[in-house]
């Protein structure tokens, strides 16, 4: 497993491989990550990993400073998956000095996650946009708990003619159903009980979609009511969003159908999603 800390030195060793699949990740990486990089090899042959907190997609107030990390676990677990080449850039290696150009993709940034964090898919697609163009991947994969953010970056690819094939994969859950996070490690053993309770609601209202109920007025209360029922979950939002677009549907009438979800439980936030017309296990 060649490791690459400057864009030179990831340049030179990425020209050895004539496909690669790509997994760019912030670190701290759990069994969502490694399926993705066994995703890549399977497809591609070869796998590169980046491992970059990346700062811009973080706002003032947000958990740059403490957020999770552990470069020599981090990669343990790459070299035992096989992975070929990981790219570990400093921050100022990604940001030099005078550097002024970012990556906006228009209003689908703005809704949802854009409205809770403002600037934060500015900072995704700006570094996205760069991690492609210094690894320049067959594929780049990313999982579907993220999912705005696969809109955004399957937008940004498409409307700047980048090469790399976008792929998403299945959102990987503990047995108990809670989504895999980094973030993940912030909850204390009560919030962490807590948690399961954001996708048990989520699961009952995509059944009750497939059971006939297309209000999104309705399915969005279902899970009001089961979240309202655990004191420790604090909603900040769930919404039924158009699958391209990300706009707010009243009814789900078009097929691949998202029910997000943002909610904190003491000082960790937490998102999670369904596709409705998807099945749940």
């Amino acid at each position: 497993m060649e490791i690459a800390r400057t864009i030179a030195e990831m340049r030179q060793q990425r020209s050895r491989a004539s496909r690669i699949g790509f997994v760019p990740t912030m670190g701290f990486l759990h069994e969502g990550h490694l399926s993705l990089v066994r995703r890549a090899k399977q497809d591609c042959g070869a796998a590169a990993v980046s491992i970059f907190v990346n700062p811009t997609q973080f706002g003032p107030q947000e958990d740059f400073g403490r957020y999770p990390r552990d470069l020599e676990r981090d990669l343990k677990l790459l070299a035992e998956e096989g992975v070929d080449l990981v790219f570990i850039p400093a921050v100022e290696e990604m940001y030099r000095p005078g550097e002024a150009t970012t990556v906006d993709v228009g209003p689908i940034a703005s809704l949802l996650e854009g409205a809770a964090r403002p600037g934060h898919f500015r900072g995704v697609a700006t570094v996205v946009c760069k991690l492609l163009n210094i690894v320049q991947p067959t594929r780049c994969y990313f999982g579907q708990k993220d999912w705005q953010q696969t809109i955004v970056v399957r937008t940004m690819a498409r409307d700047l003619d980048l090469p790399a094939e976008i792929v998403v994969c299945p959102t990987r859950r503990e047995p108990d159903g809670l989504a895999m996070s980094s973030r993940n490690v912030y909850l204390k053993d009560d919030e962490r009980v807590a948690a399961t309770q954001l996708y048990r609601s989520l699961k009952a209202a995509a059944l009750t979609f497939q059971a006939g109920e297309t209000s999104a007025q309705t399915l969005c209360r279902l899970v009001r009511e089961g979240i309202a029922g655990e004191p420790k979950i604090a909603l900040e939002y769930v919404r039924i969003s158009h699958p391209q677009t990300v706009e707010d549907l009243a009814v789900v009438d078009v097929p691949g159908a998202v029910m997000s979800l943002a909610a904190r439980l003491g000082a960790t936030r937490l998102i999670d999603n369904v596709v409705l017309d998807q099945p749940v296990t």
